[in-house]
């Protein structure tokens, strides 16, 4: 499971996160790290032009909400 399945299910925390960027980082992985991560476009977008604040902010919101459906 990537970062965010993993977040979105309440298995890990979100500063797990630092974690996987660093595997990503010394890892042969070909993908891009919002691949690796598996964050939508939008989630990246919010963590490059914001900050890991927001976007923590942002999927931890997503997440209530798909708790509630």
């Amino acid at each position: 499971m990537k970062f965010r399945e993993q977040f979105m299910a309440g298995m890990i925390e979100f500063d797990e996160i630092f974690d996987y960027t660093e595997d990503w980082n010394f890892s042969d992985e070909i993908c891009t790290l919002r691949e690796y991560l598996g964050l939508t476009e939008e989630e990246e977008d919010i963590w490059v032009s914001q900050s890991d604040d927001a976007l923590e902010l942002f999927m931890t919101k997503e997440r209530s909400e798909a708790e509630k459906e």
